[in-house]
């Protein structure tokens, strides 16, 4: 369920309070939430997973990313996430797909080759296509 981008990031479609301890297994120490509450009032919310991560050990952080697109502090937010992160960080969304944009936003902006953020998320299942020009003007701002 849990698709590796590289050593220090997994993504995930929503994960279960169950999940959690499966994270915990592959060695992630830091669960991120980028889906926004009540966005299916049936998933697991914020708060539970939330408690699920901290009675496991796991730091937890909400970047909530709605459908209408990603901004500049949630990237900043992304990039901090990470950058702190004591270990293996699993990011989740409801399929994946936003968590892994963001991630490659965070990439572009630390000046990573668009190019590699791309062969990476491709490698996980996922395609950046829709973000590729924010992903190369990001990058080229880095430089």
């Amino acid at each position: 369920m849990f698709r590796t981008i590289n050593e220090s990031i997994s993504v995930s479609p929503q994960i279960s309070l169950e999940d959690v301890a499966a994270a915990k297994a592959e060695g992630v120490t830091l669960i991120v939430n980028n889906r926004p509450d009540g966005e299916d009032p049936s998933a697991p919310q914020s708060a539970d997973i939330e408690a699920a991560a901290k009675a496991a050990g796991i730091d937890y952080l909400a970047i909530p990313i709605t459908h209408s697109g990603f901004s500049a502090p949630q990237v900043e937010a992304m990039i901090g996430a990470l950058e702190g992160a004591a270990g293996k960080t699993l990011a989740y969304c409801r399929s994946g797909t936003r968590s892994t944009l963001l991630w490659s936003l965070a990439q572009a902006k630390q000046g990573v080759d668009p190019d590699e953020i791309a062969r990476l998320a491709g490698n996980a299942g996922y395609d950046i296509t829709p973000i590729r020009a924010m992903v190369d003007a990001l990058s080229a701002g880095a430089q």
